[in-house]
């Protein structure tokens, strides 16, 4: 295929913000960010990609726009991931893992979907024997920092159909209230984001085994010693890691040196579709579990959907559980329950609302 056109947006939309939205993030977390690429073929085919946000999109846009996308535009694909690594080797110099990595991971989904839409069929199709076609999520919930909200909304999750739940609280006493909210029969996991330490952990460890953890994710800081992940590592509850680690190499060092029980790749970080690939490829060999980073609704959902339908090593996907003010694409709409329906239109399903593109787009 021939990309003859490109162009890159930032789409920003507000959701309801309980709490003071500070905790995971630096400062006040209140919008959905979106760094969309939209790429055209020779046949007018049109594919969308998104690379990672969350404050750093402006950043991920200039990286696209002054780096990948000037040598992109005229120039003929037909091994996507092939292009993949040629490119990480030729702007390596500007960073191996971060910003970079999050800009050829959106270019490299957009390629995806103009392949799959060539192909005139769905992207899972395209990437494994899968044939799935809905995908479990577990509910993602914001940091909220205190009992009172963190349990409101663990019951508005529950009420949702959600049967699985992701906390982002680093106090155990929330978490403990967050358990009998929700229920002894749901699943209940943690995401500390390496606010604590092999030694807290281990300090509180019956604490935490009385929770009965479905996992602990990223226990410690920094997100890559796998050294001291693996120490942490034991039977009492499933240790979980990767939406910090970029490309199939960090995988592969992460599994190598046994850190971690689950695999936690995000598609708009790792490296793409053509990255997610190899590290499912990686999970499959070591028998290691897949439950993707996936907390946004742009293409990166959708080409998260095509990821689990194709290969069942991925066991369930992340649904950010917050009110946008509006929907870049129809998402709500494929869910039941705690189950959303794969796509099936040829490429990633991504239909972006073009009104709410333009009302809430800033670059």
């Amino acid at each position: 295929m021939k990309i003859v056109k490109a162009e890159t947006s930032i789409v920003e939309i507000p959701f309801e913000l309980l709490g003071t939205g500070v905790g995971i993030m630096p400062t006040a977390w209140k919008s959905l960010e979106f760094a969309l690429i939209r790429l055209e073929d020779e046949l007018g085919n049109v594919g969308w990609g998104e690379g990672f946000g969350y404050f750093t999109v402006d950043a991920t846009k200039a990286i696209i726009d002054r780096l990948i996308l000037p040598s992109l535009v005229g120039q003929e694909i037909d091994d996507i991931p092939a292009w993949n690594r040629k490119t990480q080797r030729a702007i390596h110099m500007f960073g191996r893992y971060g910003i970079t990595i999050f800009a050829i991971s959106g270019v490299d989904m957009a390629l995806w979907d103009v392949a799959a839409k060539r192909a005139g069929k769905p992207l899972y199709q395209l990437l494994g024997a899968g044939k799935r076609k809905q995908i479990p999520f577990y509910a993602s919930m914001v940091r909220y920092g205190t009992t009172e909200l963190a349990t409101k909304v663990c019951k508005e999750v529950v009420a949702a159909g959600f049967n699985s739940i992701k906390l982002h609280e680093v106090d155990l006493d929330i978490i403990e209230a967050c358990r009998e909210a929700a229920g002894g029969e749901k699943n209940i996991c943690v995401d500390v984001n390496c606010a604590w330490s092999p030694e807290f952990v281990e300090t509180n460890r019956e604490r935490l085994k009385a929770i009965n953890l479905a996992w602990l994710e990223e226990p410690v800081y920094p997100p890559e010693d796998f050294a001291a992940l693996a120490g942490v590592r034991n039977p009492d509850f499933p240790i979980s890691a990767g939406e910090n680690w970029t490309t199939s190499f960090q995988f592969k060092q992460a599994l190598e040196v046994g850190a971690i029980d689950i695999l936690q790749p995000s598609v708009t970080k790792v490296g793409g579709v053509s990255e997610f690939l190899e590290i499912i490829n990686l999970a499959e060999r070591h028998g290691a579990t897949l439950m993707p980073h996936s907390p946004y609704f742009g293409p990166g959902f959708f080409a998260s959907l095509h990821l689990a339908a194709a290969h069942d090593s991925v066991h369930a996907l992340e649904y950010n559980y917050v009110k946008p003010e509006a929907w870049l694409a129809e998402v709500e709409a494929h869910r039941e329950g705690d189950l959303i329906r794969v796509p099936q239109e040829p490429g990633l399903g991504f239909v972006p609302d073009l009104e709410v593109m333009s009302k809430y787009r800033r670059a």
